[in-house]
């Protein structure tokens, strides 16, 4: 297989599956793409990608097939009903799901004939094929290896281990990760806004600096916890917390907004 310049195949259109393929087009791959709702394609096939009439068509056209599609479930009710064309293809999946979902198609796959990777997508459509952009794979290293300069135009492409539910692990557990600053930064700014504060002037010149200075703390090594933990003090953060949540009960901020406070409040109390 010669990644160089392969026929990859694209199921699902929707903005990040046009993103994948319009970078691979970008690369000089020939691209096959196909939609389960029509019209989603002129854009790339004025690019040069190809349109196939249906899945099997797509998987035919392909030496490596690329599934993103909106959940596990719409993955599988595209797939089963070609599961006699898979015999001997290569797909690679990165429609978000859990670990259990990832393993459990890589099985079936497997038990079709089928070697694929299972992937997390760590951009957006707008970053996908930019410096910072990467995505996850997990499954057999070998074609991992063989696959990742082809897969490279898309983002930096990071092994995630053997185990075919490790990259959506990753993934969802970042996901989270992520959730959880925009929850935080959706309370602060609603704080702000109803005490009579300058919003604008709050996010550039208070939060954005201060979550960037904290962000080595959030996803603290070893070597970070250690110079923190002899000063950490739970008794005193949870203090902290309980003064934050008595400002935001007093200003009248919707209870919704404070939950990763009392949340963080229950692991405090816990540990002091």
């Amino acid at each position: 297989m010669n990644v160089k310049q392969l026929r990859i195949g694209i199921l699902g259109l929707g903005a990040m599956g046009r993103a994948l393929a319009g970078a691979l087009l970008d690369a000089g791959h020939e691209v096959t793409v196909w939609n389960r709702t029509p019209g989603r394609a002129d854009d790339l096939l004025a690019r040069g990608a190809r349109e196939a009439p249906g899945v099997a068509a797509t998987i035919a056209a392909a030496d490596l097939t690329i599934v993103c599609l909106l959940n596990d479930a719409s993955v599988r009710t595209t797939l089963e009903p070609v599961a006699q064309d898979l015999a001997g293809r290569t797909l690679v999946n990165l429609t978000s799901g859990s670990a259990a979902q990832a393993r459990e198609l890589a099985g079936w796959l497997a038990g079709h004939g089928a070697r694929s990777l299972a992937g997390g997508i760590m951009a957006v459509p707008p970053t996908i094929g930019t410096v910072g952009a990467f995505i996850l794979y997990s499954g057999p290293r070998d074609l991992f290896d063989r696959l990742a300069p082809a897969l490279a135009p898309l983002g930096r492409p990071q092994w995630a281990g053997e185990d075919p539910g490790f990259a959506a692990l990753y993934d969802m557990a970042a996901l989270s990760g992520m959730y959880g600053m925009s929850a935080g930064a959706d309370h602060a700014v609603a704080l702000v806004h109803a005490e009579g504060g300058d919003v604008a002037a709050f996010k550039r010149e208070v939060l954005r600096p201060w979550m960037e200075q904290m962000l080595p703390f959030m996803t603290a090594g070893a070597e970070v916890t250690e110079v923190v933990s002899e000063d950490y003090n739970p008794e005193m953060q949870a203090t902290g917390l309980e003064t934050m949540l008595t400002a935001s009960d007093a200003a009248g901020v919707p209870t919704e907004l404070s939950g990763h406070l009392r949340a963080s409040l229950w692991r405090m109390r816990r540990t002091a």
